[in-house]
């Protein structure tokens, strides 16, 4: 017997917001699908500066994948056809992967999430939900240019990270791998190139996030 059913407006609703729940407030750590890369990595000898950094280096990129995560929720909350919207659901699956890595090298290094995360969340998803709805073209192009902004944050974060942090090294080479292919998959399902102030805006979002999660 196939007891599969197409959810309601109320049970997509609900639904959406125990995924809310559980990303924005874990009372445990994500589970990741895939091993950590950083397993296979010896040991760093960092000294306090060092692991300062790095913590905080990683505390943005666990806050950017919070954000990932609202992005790709929302958007499939909003998506026109289910095409798109199992998609992005998909993508969100895989982008967990992220944010269980990152939240396992932030206890390694002993640094806390960013106490924003839950603004981070509402924010982006409440974007991710207008993306949506202005159309699939436009939210899938919403997708290849908000990954194709995080590699080139990846790339920055990998220069500035401690050379003998092999871990998070690591870990942002894979996450770095990932969000390139998620931006190929969705300009190949048939995203539009976002106009250029569209653009501009989510560098200066991006860049209030990192920045303040940061310190915070």
């Amino acid at each position: 017997m196939n007891d599969s059913r197409t959810l309601s407006p109320l049970d997509r609703c609900i639904a959406e917001l125990d995924k809310a729940l559980r990303t924005a407030f874990p009372t445990t750590s994500h589970t990741a699908a895939r091993a950590n890369p950083a397993a296979a990595q010896i040991q760093d000898d960092l000294d306090a500066q060092e692991r300062q950094l790095s913590g905080r280096l990683m505390r943005v990129n666990h806050a950017g994948e919070i954000a990932a995560q609202a992005l790709y929720q929302g958007q499939a909350f909003t998506a026109h056809s289910d095409a798109v919207r199992n998609g992005m659901a998909q993508s969100a699956a895989e982008e967990v992967d992220h944010l269980a890595w990152c939240e396992q090298r932030l206890q390694e290094l002993d640094m806390g999430t960013s106490k924003l995360d839950p603004f981070w969340f509402l924010g982006s998803f409440a974007i991710g939900a207008l993306a949506g709805i202005v159309g699939d073209n436009f939210s899938l192009g919403f997708v290849a240019e908000t990954e194709r902004q995080v590699a080139e944050h990846l790339d920055r974060h990998l220069q500035r990270l401690p050379t003998g942090d092999h871990k998070s090294h690591a870990i942002l080479e894979q996450m770095k791998q990932d969000e390139t292919r998620h931006g190929i998959i969705a300009t190949h399902a048939g995203g539009s190139a976002m106009p250029e102030p569209v653009r501009n805006l989510m560098r200066l979002t991006s860049k209030v996030m990192t920045g303040t999660a940061y310190w915070i």
